[in-house]
């Protein structure tokens, strides 16, 4: 563990040398000053006092909160997700340099300890920073609207596991290739592409896919790839509004291409020679 945790925090250090990390903080930085700047103008007093007089009043303002703090965090969730991408797609090429790889491998740790510290830092980096952008955003709305709901904070979780899933595929590419492109243009095709096509033929495959082959190929890869689509849209909205996870089949198989992603990587990575 002690070895995990020094590769982990390495890769942190190294991460927070990046200036797409540092980037990625300043857009956080922005984005809050400007929602406290744009709340500023609003007059949430009249708001709240008009919402106070009307029946089930707690559940209409939990609405309005909700859905400013949805179509703020939503977008910038997403570009953080690409910068993070494009940021953690050169941490495992560069371990792989001649003379990088040949000083870990010469001290008393594991393969296996290289790759799981490589990819806690990454994931650590990308939580750090997306929990600053939705608690900071979350405060001032809070604040402004006196009305505290601690559900939205779920997104955290889930939008660092939508970027745990794809850096485990951008960690498999790295070894595979010793380089950042392929992994960082599989990830960016899954997320931006590939998952929301898929999950809309899935859930239109029974009425416009009358083939039964093409059908089960559809949902077969359906089945198989990363929900990202799903977890940064209904499952972020389902947690953010209180009403929990209605449907568990997006995170399961999401969890279970990232623990195939991470062993395929590391059985990789002790075949290969340096």
């Amino acid at each position: 563990m002690r070895n995990i945790y020094l590769i982990t925090r390495f890769t942190i250090k190294e991460a927070m040398a990046r200036k797409v990390f540092l980037f990625f903080a300043a857009i956080s930085v922005l984005a809050i000053l400007l929602t406290a700047l744009l709340l500023s103008f609003f007059d949430t007093e009249s708001i709240i006092s008009v919402v106070g007089n009307q029946p089930g009043n707690n559940m209409i303002l939990k609405n309005i909160v909700t859905t400013l703090e949805m179509m703020i965090t939503a977008p910038l969730s997403g570009l953080c997700l690409l910068l993070a991408i494009f940021a953690s797609s050169s941490f495992i090429p560069i371990l792989l340099e001649k003379g990088t790889i040949d000083l870990f491998l010469s001290k008393p740790v594991s393969r296996a300890q290289l790759i799981y510290g490589k990819f806690l830092g990454g994931t650590i980096v990308v939580l750090v920073n997306i929990a600053f952008l939705v608690i900071g955003i979350w405060l001032i709305i809070s604040i402004k609207f006196s009305y505290w709901d601690a559900a939205f904070l779920w997104s955290v979780l889930i939008i660092t596991f939508t970027f745990a899933v794809l850096y485990s595929l951008i960690v498999l590419c790295g070894i595979l290739t010793r380089g950042s492109m392929l992994g960082m243009m599989l990830a960016y095709f899954i997320f931006l592409i590939l998952s929301p096509v898929m999950a809309l033929l899935n859930n239109k495959a029974d009425t416009l896919i009358k083939n039964d082959v093409v059908r089960n190929i559809v949902k077969g890869i359906y089945y198989f790839i990363p929900k990202t689509s799903e977890l940064m849209g209904k499952t972020i909205t389902d947690l953010a509004t209180g009403m929990g996870i209605a449907e568990l089949q997006p995170l399961i198989s999401s969890f279970l291409f990232l623990i195939l992603m991470m062993y395929l990587s590391i059985i990789l990575f002790r075949k290969k020679d340096f």
